[in-house]
């Protein structure tokens, strides 16, 4: 007894929606009150906004394989396209404004991304350049998407859901997360699902994928769509959460790398990579430059700070990719793994 009494016993295992839970204890209950309007304004928009547009490219290319640098265009129709509907349906609700935007994304999405059934790899990357420029030149070239404004720019609508106002910026912070929360949601139930697996064997193996009975042309397509959807959606947030005005330039070349960075560097074929890539991503340059200027501002001027930000940035995430190519949340996981290792396990 004495010997059965002194064997360790194994430490309960939370369960995995517990951080998740906390994540948005926090996010939802907390953040709005402690959190300044710059907080909210300058870090918090746009690093929702972008972790949404990392969780929907994160299904195309981390879940499906299919590499995409024509992010930001879907972005530009989702916010475009939620402008006019808003603008030229009377009455519609706002919500439903979205959704369509986020259709019509995903409808442009499937359009752009026919190529991927015949190319693969750095080819489909190429061609998905396609839809970047298609989509800039269009809005700049058609008043129409713009209401005939000269210089192309598009002001947000009033943020208003069903008679509740959220166009401070704690509201316009709350409709972003709620967006944000329901949409990564979707994104992981299809990430767990089988269209998901059906996906990661695409990704894996392509010839493979067709032999044991996944339809290949129609989940790409499908992946196309879902991602576009996603991302579109994120433009609407970019465009009517955070900037409230934007211009066809904004969703440029630099945006997509940017996105596609966020991936990158926070892990693919993982959901809450995107989030951890995304607070990189904007919170870290925030940080940089601050410090720069405290330390250096009396030194050099603010062009000469801009560029040796950029510089840092890009060597660390050169140094990033090489010592941890998995992503934050391989790195993640690593730690979490020996911290549970090292923690000594009760005794009876």
């Amino acid at each position: 007894m004495a010997a059965i009494a002194s064997q360790p016993v194994a430490s309960a295992k939370l369960p995995a929606w517990i951080a998740p839970l906390a994540i948005l204890v926090i996010a939802f209950g907390i953040v709005p009150f402690i959190g300044s309007s710059y907080l909210i304004e300058a870090l918090l928009l746009p690093f929702l906004a972008l972790s949404l547009a990392g969780v929907g490219l994160n299904l195309l290319t981390g879940y499906a394989g299919q590499v995409s640098l024509g992010s930001a265009a879907f972005m530009a129709v989702g916010a475009f396209a939620a402008f006019n509907f808003n603008l030229r349906i009377e009455g519609l609700p706002l919500l439903v404004s979205i959704t369509l935007a986020g259709g019509i994304a995903a409808a442009v999405g499937i359009v752009f991304g026919l190529p991927s059934l015949r190319l693969r790899g750095f080819y489909l990357a190429v061609s998905t350049l396609a839809a970047q420029f298609f989509v800039q030149w269009a809005l700049t070239k058609f008043g129409w998407f713009s209401n005939d404004n000269p210089s192309g720019v598009i002001d947000a609508p009033k943020l208003t859901i069903a008679g509740i106002d959220f166009d401070s910026s704690t509201g316009r912070y709350y409709f972003a997360l709620i967006v944000v929360t329901a949409l990564t949601f979707f994104a992981w139930r299809v990430a767990s699902s089988q269209t998901g697996r059906n996906f990661i064997a695409i990704r894996d193996n392509e010839t493979a994928a067709r032999i044991i009975g996944v339809p290949v042309l129609r989940t790409k397509l499908l992946a196309f769509a879902l991602s576009s959807f996603i991302i579109g959606v994120a433009g609407v947030l970019w465009a009517f959460a955070y900037l409230r005005t934007v211009e066809p330039a904004g969703f440029n070349l630099d945006r997509s790398f940017q996105i596609l960075f966020i991936v990158i560097i926070g892990g693919l074929a993982t959901i809450r990579g995107a989030f951890l890539g995304a607070a990189l991503m904007v919170v870290f340059p925030v940080v940089l430059s601050r410090v720069g200027s405290f330390l250096l501002g009396d030194l050099f001027d603010s062009g000469v700070l801009d560029m040796s930000q950029r510089i840092v940035i890009g060597a660390l995430i050169i140094a990033f990719l090489i010592l941890e190519p998995d992503g934050l949340a391989a790195l993640g996981r690593r730690l979490t793994g020996r911290f549970r290792s090292s923690t000594p396990e009760p005794v009876g």
